[in-house]
C-alpha cells in the first residue's frame, strides 16, 4: 500500500515521496518534489495524495479525507485532442428517430451522418469520421460492406414512411412529386450492353436536359416523393436522357402498389402532364393536381379565362379540357410581377429591333415575314405580347378532383415548394452532385446514402424549426476535449458546457420529445 513520506534533505528542505512497504523494507515509488516552505509542502503532499488515489485500485479507508483527490493541477494538464462527439450523438439521435437503427448498419449511419456534416468522397469520409468523431472505420472494411447498403433501399423507404405516419399523420392520401438531374464529373456516358440472354442493359449515365446547365456531361434523373411537410418517403433513379414526364407514372404507381394504397392524390409541376399521362392516371385510378401551361391553351379559351377572372383577386374559373378539369386563378400580386417582367422583355425586344440584332431568349422578338434581300429584319411579336397581356396574373391547375373546392386544390399545389426545397437541400447542403462514381451499383448506393441524410436533415428542420445549416453551426461548437494529467498519466475527456439561448431551446425541444 502506498503512503506519503516526508524527509529532510541536506539543504534542510523537505522532500515529499510516495513509498511502499514490503519485504521488510521501504521502497520509494515516486519522488514528488522538494518544499522550501510550508505552503509548498502542503501543495506537494496534496499532489502525492492525488497520485495515490488516481493510481491505486483500492478505495481509501477514509474517503471523506480525500474528497478532492480527483482534482488536477492545471499546470500538469496536456491537451491532446478535440472531438465533435456531441454532433455525432445529436445526428445519431435523429438517425435512430427516423427508424434507421433497426437496419443494424453502422456503416450507413456513419456515412449518412458525415454527409450531413461535411459532404465528401467515401475515402475522405473514413478520415473525417476518425478526425471528428474518433470513429475508426477501416478503408478495406468500408469498401467490402458498401455494396450491401444497396439492398437496404426497401427497408429504408419503409422506415421513412413509418416515420412520416408517426410524426406527420401521413396517410398516403396526398403526396408531392418532382424531378431533378444530378450530373457526373465526367464527359463519358454509359454504353448500353447485352447480358448473356441478349437482353439490353441500359446504362444510367446519359446526357440529357440538365437542370444544372451541364448538358454536355452525363447525368441521371431522380424522381422524389415527399409528404406535404417535405419529408422524403420514396425515390427512383432513371437514365439521364429520360424525359421527366416519363418518370411520373412509374414512380407513383410503384409507390402506390408497394403500400397497397387505395386512394392517392399526387401533386406535381406542369412538366408531368401530357395526354398520355392523363390516360394512364385514369387507368390507374390516381387523382392528380398538376401545374398547367395556360399559354398553350387555344386562343378562345385564353380569352374566356381572361374575361371571366382578370382584375379580381383570388377569383377562379373552371374549364373542361382534354387534360382534365382546368382551374385558373387570378392574383393581383402575380399580375404585378408578370407585368413588370413582360414590360422588361418587350423593352429589350424593342432595343434589339432598333439594332436589327438577334438576342438570346428574347421572348418578344421575331423575324419579319417580309424582309429585304440579304438583310435580316426583326420586329416585336405583337400577337404574343397581346396574348401575354391577357394572361397576366393568371395561373392554371389541371386536376380530376371534381368534388374539391378550387381553393383546396390551389393550396395543395402551392405546397409543392417542399419537394423543391428538398432537392435544393440535397444538392447544396448534402452536395449530392457532382457524382464521381461510374458503376451502376455504386451510383445507387450513393443516392441511397444521400436519401438517408436528407431524411435526417428534414427531420431536424421540421422538429426544431431551424435550418439544417443553423443547427450544424450550433452543434459543431460543442467539443469533447481530451487531455492527460502528465503527473499521474491519467487521461480525461470532458465536454464543453452548452451555452446560449438558441442551444438551450434546441436541447429543450429534444428533451420534450423524449
Amino acid at each position: 500500500m502506498y503512503r506519503v513520506r516526508t524527509t529532510k534533505t541536506a539543504s534542510k528542505n523537505t522532500a515529499v515521496q510516495i513509498v511502499r512497504r514490503g519485504d521488510h523494507k521501504i521502497t520509494v515509488v515516486k519522488h514528488i518534489g522538494t518544499a522550501k516552505n510550508d505552503d509548498e509542502l502542503r501543495e506537494l503532499i496534496e499532489k502525492a495524495n492525488r497520485y495515490i488515489i488516481q493510481t491505486s485500485k483500492t478505495t481509501p479507508l477514509l474517503p471523506e479525507v480525500f474528497k478532492d483527490s480527483n482534482s488536477v493541477n492545471i499546470d500538469d494538464l496536456e491537451f491532446t485532442n478535440t472531438y465533435h462527439t456531441f454532433a455525432y450523438e445529436f445526428l445519431s439521435y435523429f438517425y435512430d428517430r427516423c427508424g434507421f437503427k433497426k437496419l443494424n448498419n453502422e456503416l450507413l449511419r456513419d456515412l449518412a451522418i458525415i454527409r450531413v456534416v461535411e459532404p465528401c468522397s467515401k475515402l475522405q469520409a473514413v478520415y473525417l469520421l476518425r478526425e471528428y468523431f474518433g470513429r475508426n472505420l477501416g478503408k478495406t472494411v468500408m469498401y467490402e460492406k458498401l455494396p450491401l447498403i444497396r439492398d437496404l433501399k426497401k427497408d429504408i423507404e419503409e422506415s421513412a414512411v413509418a416515420y412520416a405516419k408517426k410524426y406527420f399523420t401521413f396517410d398516403f392520401s396526398l403526396v408531392f412529386y418532382d424531378v431533378t438531374t444530378l450530373y457526373f464529373e465526367s464527359f463519358k456516358e454509359d454504353e448500353d450492353k447485352k447480358d448473356d440472354k441478349g437482353k439490353v442493359i441500359t446504362g444510367l449515365r446519359k446526357p440529357g436536359f440538365s437542370k444544372d446547365n451541364k448538358s454536355n456531361q452525363p447525368q441521371i434523373v431522380i424522381g422524389l416523393i415527399v409528404t406535404r411537410e417535405g419529408f422524403p418517403v420514396s425515390y427512383d433513379i432513371f437514365e439521364g436522357n429520360t424525359f421527366e414526364g416519363k418518370t411520373f407514372i412509374p414512380t407513383i404507381t410503384k409507390f402506390r402498389d408497394a403500400y397497397s394504397v387505395k386512394k392517392l392524390i399526387v401533386v406535381a409541376d406542369a412538366a408531368m402532364i401530357s395526354f398520355d399521362n392523363v390516360e394512364k392516371l385514369k387507368e390507374n385510378t390516381l387523382s392528380y393536381i398538376v401545374g398547367a401551361r395556360v399559354a398553350n391553351l387555344k386562343q378562345s379559351q385564353i380569352e374566356e379565362v381572361s374575361k371571366a377572372i382578370s382584375g379580381t383577386d383570388a377569383k377562379t374559373i373552371r374549364i373542361e379540357t382534354e387534360r382534365g378539369l382546368l382551374i385558373c386563378e387570378f392574383s393581383i400580386k402575380r399580375y404585378d410581377k408578370d407585368k413588370r417582367e413582360m414590360e422588361k422583355q418587350i423593352a429589350r425586344a424593342e432595343k434589339l429591333v432598333e439594332k436589327n440584332a438577334e438576342g438570346k431568349r428574347a421572348k418578344f422578338l421575331k423575324l419579319k415575314k417580309e424582309r429585304k434581300k440579304k438583310e435580316v429584319l426583326y420586329e416585336v411579336n405583337a400577337t404574343l405580347a397581346e396574348k401575354t397581356k391577357l394572361l397576366l396574373g393568371i395561373k392554371g391547375y389541371y386536376t380530376n378532383l371534381t368534388n374539391e373546392e378550387d381553393k383546396t386544390i390551389i393550396d395543395h399545389y402551392h405546397s409543392l415548394w417542399h419537394v423543391e426545397k428538398a432537392f435544393r437541400m440535397a444538392k447544396s447542403d448534402l452536395q449530392a452532385r457532382p457524382i464521381f462514381h461510374h458503376k451502376k451499383e455504386s451510383i445507387e448506393v450513393h443516392i441511397l446514402i444521400v436519401f438517408v441524410s436528407l431524411c435526417i436533415a428534414k427531420a431536424i428542420e421540421l422538429l426544431t424549426n431551424l435550418s439544417i445549416k443553423k443547427v450544424k453551426e450550433m452543434i459543431w461548437r460543442i467539443l469533447d476535449i481530451e487531455f492527460i494529467d502528465t503527473f499521474t498519466k491519467k487521461e480525461f475527456r470532458r465536454r464543453m458546457v452548452t451555452r446560449g439561448s438558441e442551444m438551450a431551446k434546441l436541447l429543450s425541444t429534444l428533451q420534450n420529445e423524449n
